[in-house]
């Protein structure tokens, strides 16, 4: 079997993962690449950390729902194959980023819904999949799966990262974790950037390029209209400073 163009590893509630693989799937169909879509569990990956201490109050709810849904994706690929997974993963970042919040005021609303029979069966309809994959939302025993993708990207990168994860040119290419965009390039500019990326991680040198302060992603799901610019934020270790940080 021939290898795919590119590995993208990714939590489904993570929405600079969501934005990546929107910017990944405008440079696939321009350049026929070849993606192979797979896990990374924000929640496991942190299952370490005092959540209270480290993440924002809304944190916890979010990267527990990505794992329950990933569960769900997990066996989607045991019984249905990687198609599934990347028809799941397409639709799910739609209906969590693309989607305005039930709540316009509080663009976190949302989270700990997402993790739902309610929210989860008419996606699985709406791709083609039997709801009765959505079983899988409670069973731990789809995370040695989850994880073992897990361990297999943090092998590539290091641990001190987060999500996306993409593996450039497997199995012998380099591993980065990003590229972190909070918005999509213009159509005719993601080839472009998919370029000068590339040239990065073809560079055995290079390790890192990186800088704390972000805009709020250009995603509807957070209240950020399209062509609208979101407030900056620093962010630290995978997620915004809280207060206390800040001082």
């Amino acid at each position: 079997m021939t290898s795919a163009d590119i590995r993208f590893y990714f939590d489904p509630v993570c929405p600079f993962c969501w934005l990546t693989s929107k910017w990944i799937r405008m440079v696939q169909a321009e350049r026929h690449l070849t993606v192979d879509w797979r896990f990374i569990s924000l929640r496991l990956i942190n299952e370490h950390i005092d959540y209270d201490a480290h993440f924002p109050p809304e944190y916890e709810a979010g990267h527990t729902d990505g794992l329950r849904l990933l569960r769900t994706v997990a066996r989607a690929r045991q019984e249905h194959g990687s198609q599934a997974v990347d028809s799941l993963q397409a639709a799910l970042g739609a209906h969590i980023f693309d989607t305005p919040p039930t709540d316009p005021a509080d663009a976190t609303a949302d989270r700990g819904r997402h993790g739902t029979r309610q929210f989860l069966e008419p996606i699985l309809t709406e791709v083609g999949l039997p709801t009765q994959l959505a079983d899988a939302l409670d069973d731990t025993s789809w995370d040695a799966a989850i994880r073992a993708d897990g361990d297999e990207a943090l092998a590539l990168t290091g641990k001190d990262v987060g999500t996306p994860i993409i593996h450039f040119e497997p199995p012998d290419g380099v591993a980065f974790f990003g590229p972190v965009i909070s918005r999509l390039p213009e159509p005719d500019r993601a080839g472009e950037l998919w370029d000068h990326v590339v040239g990065l991680a073809r560079f055995p040198g290079f390790a890192e390029l990186k800088r704390s302060l972000r805009e709020q992603p250009q995603l509807v799901g957070f209240g950020v209209e399209p062509g609208a610019v979101g407030k900056q934020e620093d962010w630290h270790g995978g997620s915004r400073r809280q207060r206390s940080e800040r001082g």
